[in-house]
C-alpha cells in the first residue's frame, strides 16, 4: 500500500458519507489507499472485502476505534474493543440477549404499545416531529423491556442523551460535548444500578438484560466493574433507541413516495420486513467501519503494513450498483424473495453476528422497525411543508426537520 501524504480528516468532515466513496471512484478502484488520524489506511468495499474485514486473522477492533467514539457511541471497555476470546465470551452474552426470538417478541410487543400509548397525546398536540417522539417511544419500550426503572417524567431527559449520544460520535463541536456528558450521565446512574442490584438494595426481573449483565462474568472468570456493566447496559439500550433514526428515515420516505404507504399499513410481513432492510440500505447511517492489521497482511494487490487501518465502505456498499442494480431508487420490493448474503447488505455489519463483530441488535432493529412503520404507515397525518433534506455531510444524517407530521389518528 503507498503511504499517502495527505491527511484526510478534512476530507471526511467535508464529504461525510461521500468521502470514501468519492475516494475510490477517483481511483477506478474498489480499493484505495488513504490517511486517516494521522494512520495509514485502506478503503475498501464489496462482500469479498467485507469477509477480509471480518477475519480476525487479518483485521482486529482492539486499538482501532477512536478515543472520541469510545467515549460518546460505544463507551471505554465496550465489547466493541475486544478480539478473540475476551470478545466471544462477552459476545455471548449479547447475542443470548439480542438474538433469541423469544426475547426479541416481547421487545417489540413494549415498542408498539409504547406507540400506541403515545399516539393520542399526538392528537392532543397537533404538530409532533416524529425523530423526537419515536425516541422517547423507543426508550420507554427499551427500559421497561431490559428492567431499567424510568419513570414518565425521566422519559425525556434519558431519551435526549441516548440520542445524543449517537448524534455527536463523528463530530466535534457542541454535538460531541453533549454526547460525552449524556455519556457520563447515564453511565453513573446505570453503574449505581449494577452496584444495587448485586447488593439486593434493588430488585430487577430474573433474566432481565439488567440481571444478565449484572450477573455476567468475563472470560476471565470475573463479573463487569459496576462501570463497564454500565457501558454494556447502555450497548443495548442506545443502539434500541437508535431506530429513531430509521423510523425518521420511514417518515421520510413515506412523505416522499406515499404509494407505498397502503401496503405498508397492511402489515403483510414480508414486505414490512424489506420495507426494514430497504430503509437501513437506503437512507445513510453508519459512514464506514474500521479495524488495524495485526500484521503486514494483503489485499486486492495492495500491502497493508502491520498497525495500519482498513476502512469498510458501509455507505459506499449499500449502494453498489453491482449488487443492488438501481442503488439510489427506495424500492422495498428488491428484499421479497431475496436471501440476503451475510456480507452484501451491510448497515450494521457483515457477517455472523454471533461470532464476529457483526451487531448482534440487528434483528431487534428489523423486527422493531417493521412493526412500528406498519403503525407509522398507518397514523391519519399530514406532513406540512418543512425541510426535508439530509445532508450527506453530517453523519450521522438525518432529516433536518426530524419530521413534523399533523397527526389527526389512527387507522
Amino acid at each position: 500500500m503507498r503511504r499517502p501524504r495527505l491527511e484526510n480528516s478534512p476530507l471526511l468532515f467535508a464529504k461525510g458519507y461521500g468521502w470514501l466513496p468519492d475516494a475510490r471512484r477517483a481511483r477506478g478502484r474498489r480499493t484505495v489507499a488513504v490517511r486517516l488520524g494521522g494512520l495509514p489506511a485502506l478503503g475498501i468495499q464489496g462482500p469479498d472485502a467485507a469477509r477480509f474485514l471480518y477475519d480476525e486473522d487479518h483485521v482486529h477492533r482492539s486499538h482501532a476505534i477512536p478515543e472520541p467514539v469510545r467515549g460518546t457511541l460505544f463507551g471505554k471497555g465496550a465489547v466493541h474493543t475486544l478480539d478473540g476470546q475476551e470478545h466471544r465470551t462477552r459476545k455471548a452474552m449479547f447475542v443470548s440477549l439480542l438474538m433469541d426470538h423469544d426475547r426479541i417478541a416481547p421487545l417489540v410487543d413494549s415498542a408498539t404499545a409504547a406507540w400506541d400509548a403515545a399516539v393520542p397525546g399526538w392528537v392532543d398536540r397537533g404538530e409532533v416531529v416524529l425523530f423526537d417522539e419515536a425516541a422517547a417511544v423507543l426508550t420507554r419500550a427499551a427500559c421497561d423491556w431490559a428492567g431499567v426503572p424510568l419513570t414518565d417524567d425521566e422519559v425525556p431527559s434519558v431519551a435526549r442523551d441516548l440520542t445524543a449520544m449517537v448524534d455527536g460520535f463523528a463530530t466535534g463541536g457542541p454535538r460531541h460535548w453533549r454526547a460525552r456528558r449524556a455519556r457520563g450521565r447515564r453511565q453513573a446512574e446505570l453503574s449505581r444500578l449494577v452496584a444495587d442490584v448485586r447488593s439486593g438494595a434493588v430488585a430487577v426481573p430474573g433474566g432481565s438484560v439488567v440481571d444478565v449483565v449484572a450477573r455476567h462474568r468475563d472470560a476471565d472468570g470475573e463479573r463487569l466493574d459496576p462501570h463497564t456493566a454500565a457501558v454494556e447496559l447502555l450497548n443495548v439500550i442506545r443502539p434500541t433507541v437508535a431506530i429513531s433514526w430509521f423510523l425518521a428515515f420511514s417518515g421520510h420516505a413515506l412523505a416522499r413516495w406515499p404509494q407505498h404507504g397502503e401496503r405498508l399499513a397492511s402489515a403483510e410481513p414480508a414486505f414490512a420486513e424489506a420495507w426494514a432492510h430497504e430503509v437501513r440500505r437506503f437512507y445513510p447511517f453508519a459512514p464506514f467501519i474500521g479495524g488495524r492489521a495485526p500484521r503486514e497482511v494483503e489485499w486486492d494487490g495492495e500491502r497493508v503494513p502491520a498497525h495500519s487501518m482498513v476502512l469498510l465502505d458501509l455507505y459506499g456498499q449499500n449502494h453498489d450498483p453491482a449488487l443492488w442494480g438501481d442503488p439510489y431508487t427506495f424500492r422495498p420490493e428488491r428484499f421479497l424473495d431475496r436471501e440476503i448474503g451475510a456480507f452484501e447488505l451491510v448497515p450494521q455489519g457483515a457477517g455472523d453476528p454471533s461470532t464476529n463483530h457483526r451487531c448482534p441488535g440487528e434483528q431487534v432493529t428489523v423486527a422493531v422497525l417493521a412493526a412500528l412503520a406498519v403503525r407509522l404507515a398507518r397514523l391519519q397525518a399530514d406532513v406540512p411543508a418543512q425541510d426535508l433534506s439530509i445532508s450527506l455531510r453530517r453523519i450521522p444524517a438525518k432529516p433536518a426537520s426530524g419530521v413534523v407530521l399533523r397527526v389527526r389518528g389512527t387507522d
